[in-house]
Formats: C-alpha cells, sequence, structure tokens
C-alpha cells in the first residue's frame, strides 16, 4: 500500500470510530428513554446494539473479539474479588463470567 492509500485508510478509520462513537452514545441515549418509558423491546434492542457497537469499536481499534472476551472476564475476577456491591448484593459478577466461560 503506497503512501496515498495509508492516509485514506486511516482517514477512513478514524471516520468510522467517531461514527461508532457517536452509535455508542445515540444507543444509551435509547436505553434510557426505553428505561424511562419502561419499553422491553426498546431496552433490549438498545442494550444488544451496545453490546454489539463495544465489539466492532474494540475491532476497530486492534483488539480481537477473544482479546475482550478475556479482558471482560478479568474484570469480573477483579470486580468479584474486591467486594464489587452487585456482587455482594446478588452475585450478578460471577453469575456473569460463569456464563461467559460456558460459551
Amino acid at each position: 500500500m503506497n503512501r496515498p492509500e495509508r492516509g485514506v485508510q486511516f482517514a477512513k478509520s478514524v471516520k468510522v470510530i467517531d461514527w461508532l462513537r457517536t452509535e455508542i452514545l445515540d444507543q444509551v441515549a435509547t436505553l434510557f428513554k426505553g428505561l424511562h418509558h419502561a419499553n422491553q423491546h426498546v431496552i433490549i434492542d438498545s442494550l444488544s446494539s451496545l453490546v454489539v457497537t463495544i465489539y466492532i469499536i474494540a475491532r476497530r481499534i486492534g483488539f480481537s473479539f477473544r482479546e475482550l472476551d478475556q479482558a471482560v472476564i478479568q474484570k469480573l475476577k477483579e470486580h468479584a474479588r474486591d467486594g464489587h456491591q452487585l456482587e455482594q448484593w446478588y452475585g450478578d459478577l460471577t453469575s456473569l463470567e460463569e456464563y461467559i466461560n460456558k460459551r
């Protein structure tokens, strides 16, 4: 790839990252609206869109899906070990870790 092509690719990558960032913000706003109106369809649609967008943005900036999964598992272990309140109250973190490990 010659220099001008690299410049175009870089510009394209920056534009895609910016677009994905706005997608995240848009989906968070939509999620809050869904929560406000107790609309389960909007809530699950926004949550799933956020997960997809997070995976794609990670890939666009150079991480594999596996690396992201491993980082999530590590973060869950850290929070559980450090006594995160959601773990203490509900056991959510270990439940999620078990779910991810079974996939």
